[in-house]
């Protein structure tokens, strides 16, 4: 008889309460993941050195680098750095997106499993099966393993700069348009559709658009916090980032190729493209909505809103599909001239921009 199932790679434990990070030691031993307390911790130079002086007397036998600076060279260094102290049960890594990219990339390199411990909730990539890392062309994306557990202490993330929490929602309510930009694909160039990994991207997104509470709720960060591990599973589950990147990402990237020093932070770059793809599709009831819960958590639906005029923002939509050669969406089946771009802004802004 055939096996009618699939495996799904996903952690070992997730953990999203006030707290969690009080217990981490617990937790990493009942799930034998580090029975014997040898671990490698990963931390930024800044608010790292803060944890680490408040949870190092909780972990007598772990070492703690400071190498994740979100570089692919400082994930190498960090790589490097924990092959030649030791043996150790697993990486630990405890700040935001760009020191769990480099826990994961450093982690896959030493062939050890990671525990993704998140002091934000800016992006989606506390739980994806990829790392984004800076290089010398800007910036990668690498394939690296799952993590083998995610904790997310909500009292830790309350401690986070506002701006990085809501960021965290425009980059879950984005899947809404980078679904139906997979949809499309499927519809137009015969792309194979993962239904489950859709479907989970999906409801992330719909429970964060569809949540009454702010970032003050502690049911709100919940189920933000939640939705983000499942944005991140589903990338697993599809075997690449398609049900979580669409034209919303493409936008984004190409902010930050066209103007790296002045893009905004990923998640707010992608709400905004989101919207704004999702409006293109034809789909402005959606695209209102979008806008909506966007406005009602701080987040920009204009470009003016990041520090970006009309012209510039343009100019990014224009360059957009460069960033992902083979990828999609409504920006390649359009494929609008840059005057109907600016056509289709104007209309944006009339429409959802007030």
């Amino acid at each position: 008889m055939p096996v009618l199932t699939r495996l799904i790679p996903s952690p070992l434990v997730v953990d999203i309460r006030p707290g969690a990070l009080d217990d981490l030691a617990v937790i990493l031993s009942d799930e034998r993941i580090s029975p014997s307390g040898r671990l490698a911790f990963a931390i930024s130079n800044g608010s790292g050195q803060v944890l680490r002086d408040r949870f190092a007397p909780a972990f007598p036998g772990a070492d703690w680098f400071a190498d994740a600076d979100g570089t692919i060279d400082g994930a190498v260094r960090l790589a490097d750095s924990i092959k030649k102290a030791g043996r150790y049960d697993a990486v630990v890594g405890v700040g935001g997106g760009k020191v769990i990219d480099c826990a994961k990339y450093a982690a896959a390199r030493v062939g050890l499993p990671l525990v993704a411990v998140a002091t934000n909730l800016a992006n989606d990539g506390l739980c994806s099966p990829v790392a984004t890392l800076d290089n010398d062309a800007g910036r990668g994306s690498y394939g690296v393993p799952n993590p083998i557990g995610i904790v997310i202490d909500l009292d830790v993330i309350r401690e986070a700069p506002v701006r990085y929490v809501r960021a965290g929602i425009g980059d879950v309510i984005c899947k809404i348009s980078a679904v139906a930009d997979w949809e499309l694909s499927h519809r137009e160039t015969g792309e194979k559709v993962d239904g489950l990994a859709a479907a989970m991207a999906r409801q992330a997104a719909e429970a964060v658009l569809r949540h009454p509470g702010t970032i003050g709720d502690a049911s709100f960060l919940t189920t933000l916090a939640e939705s983000l591990v499942l944005c991140g599973i589903s990338m697993s589950v599809a075997g690449d980032s398609r049900p979580a990147s669409g034209a919303c990402h493409e936008i984004s990237h190409a902010f930050d190729l066209r103007y790296p020093k002045r893009s905004a932070l990923h998640g707010e770059q992608c709400g905004l493209g989101g919207a704004f793809a999702t409006f293109l599709r034809g789909d402005r009831e959606t695209a209102g909505q979008m806008a909506d819960v966007l406005r009602h958590h701080g987040l920009p639906v204009l470009p003016g809103e990041i520090g970006f005029d009309p012209d510039e923002f343009v100019q990014a939509v224009d360059y957009a599909p460069q960033t992902r050669p083979g990828r999609y969406t409504i920006l390649e089946h359009l494929d609008l001239s840059t005057h109907q771009i600016r056509d289709a802004y104007a209309d944006y802004a009339k429409a959802i921009g007030s």
